[in-house]
């Protein structure tokens, strides 16, 4: 029995149309017909009451890595670029360079260090879920699940008798970074953190 074709889900090419408010860390845009990947977001709030939201981002140009800041406000548009996006898994460091393996025909991707950027403090091991996003066949960002599990390796002990408000305390986690914590978190739990602000989540399984 013949039918029509399965679409291949695995690729999306979905040219969007956004305010400048909505762009995220890792987007890839089109400015003045020239394609930049986003690697830094700068919020500035009005000073006086009727101003405008201002963004200022870090723009790197896709391919050559030429830096632009681009300061616009918020209700400004912007276009994201078509791509595909190919679900894959960390494998492995290659010198500075981060290798993830397509999920499905197991072709590496390899992202600088560069492109990254803050992300390679929530890529360990094996990690799964994770998105790579290509344009003409050159991988230029890397999306992550949403959480990812780390385990605390250094964070001061919980007080005990203290006041009733229990307030936040640093942990250095397995890759490096450090976040703040509930004070019950202790040395060698694993816990779950937001890889789009960077905050506690809970606890992992």
């Amino acid at each position: 029995m013949t039918g029509l074709p399965v679409p291949d889900t695995t690729q999306q090419r979905i040219p969007v149309s956004m305010k400048a408010s909505e762009v995220k860390k890792g987007n890839v845009i089109e400015h003045n017909g020239n394609v930049y990947q986003v690697r830094d977001i700068d919020r500035s709030a009005p000073q006086g009451r009727g101003g405008n939201v201002t963004f200022r981002f870090t723009l790197y140009s896709v391919p050559g890595e030429a830096k632009l800041d681009l300061s616009l406000r918020a209700d400004d548009d912007l276009k994201e670029v078509e791509l595909s996006r190919r679900q894959a898994t960390f494998s492995y460091k290659d010198g500075e360079a981060f290798v993830f393996m397509d999920d499905e025909d197991y072709t590496p991707y390899t992202l600088d260090a560069d492109v990254v950027g803050d992300m390679t403090g929530y890529i360990t091991d094996g990690l799964a879920g994770c998105y790579v996003q290509i344009i003409d066949d050159q991988p230029v960002a890397v999306q992550l699940p949403q959480t990812v599990a780390l385990e605390v390796i250094e964070t001061p002990p919980e007080l005990k008798g203290g006041t009733a408000t229990k307030r936040p305390k640093p942990a250095k986690l397995s890759t490096g970074i450090e976040i703040m914590v509930p004070e019950y978190i202790a040395n060698g739990e694993r816990i779950l953190v937001s890889t789009t602000t960077g905050e506690f989540s809970g606890r992992a399984d």
